[in-house]
């Protein structure tokens, strides 16, 4: 019994340390200077929206949401498109071939980006696509296809093969009976692919910085970063730039959220 408090005491103050940040975000942004001044731990008395109504059009953020969506989204169907169907011959394959890809996918996830960033930036410019949306989209897609190809043929490795096989038998092709037999069952696993890339697309900073910055397509870290700089004085407005830009992404994460500890474990058990 005591071992039991002991843990619910640990749990709660784990949580407490966790919800802080969020805390301080949230209350900071609904103060008036002179409150962030005086008592800048305590609850904003009276609450204020107009840190909200400035940091909105000051910083830009409209257009800057909308550029993080058209982002986000398209490099989310490339990926979903692209892993699942890779992962589906790479999960089924048996030969050299597939092995040996699905080894080079491993790698993509071991080896980190930033040794690329040169040459990715170089050949990016090659393209003309720097400061432009198809840029980071080619991008992202590139390089969250190993880690997505990874999750995608763990869960396909662990359905069984009778439900494509039957639809193979009534003369379906392999094309015709992933799309309308597996991809259905991939339901929790692309949920999972859904968040955790959309996550990543997000929040990246670096990236938008380096390809976008100064092209008038900035994604949402870009404008709040350019907004801090700006208003670094004005602790309100900041914080509330922070809160606009993420509040999306924590949105489709509290509706998805449930996918992902279900993807997960069901592909660690293929």
């Amino acid at each position: 019994m005591r071992r039991t408090y002991l843990l619910e005491i640990v749990m709660v103050a784990v949580a407490v340390a966790f919800l802080f940040p969020v805390y301080t975000l949230i209350a900071l942004s609904l103060k008036d200077p002179a409150q962030i001044s005086q008592t800048p731990l305590a609850l904003p008395a009276p609450p204020t929206l107009d840190n909200f109504a400035k940091a909105w059009s000051a910083a830009a953020l409209g257009p800057s949401l909308v550029n993080s969506t058209v982002i986000t989204v398209v490099s989310l169907v490339a990926l979903v498109a692209l892993g699942s169907f890779a992962a589906y011959f790479l999960a089924r394959a048996q030969s050299r071939l597939g092995y040996g890809l699905y080894i080079l996918f491993l790698l993509g996830i071991v080896l980190p980006f930033q040794l690329g960033m040169i040459p990715l930036y170089e050949l990016v410019n090659d393209l003309g696509l720097l400061g432009t949306h198809a840029g980071m989209i080619l991008f992202y897609t590139g390089i969250q296809l190993p880690f997505t190809v990874f999750l995608y043929t763990g869960f396909i490795r662990a359905l069984p093969r009778d439900y494509a096989s039957a639809a193979q038998i009534d003369g379906a092709s392999h094309l015709t009976a992933f799309t309308r037999v597996v991809f259905p069952l991939l339901r929790p696993i692309t949920g999972t692919v859904l968040i955790l890339n959309a996550v990543f697309v997000w929040n990246d900073f670096f990236t938008p910085l380096l390809y976008l910055g100064g092209s008038g397509f900035e994604t949402v870290p870009v404008s709040v970063f350019a907004f801090v700089g700006q208003y670094v004085s004005d602790h309100g407005l900041v914080f509330a730039g922070l809160v606009l830009g993420a509040l999306p992404i924590v949105l489709v994460f509290l509706v998805l959220q449930r996918y992902v500890i279900k993807g997960f474990s069901s592909g660690l058990k293929g």
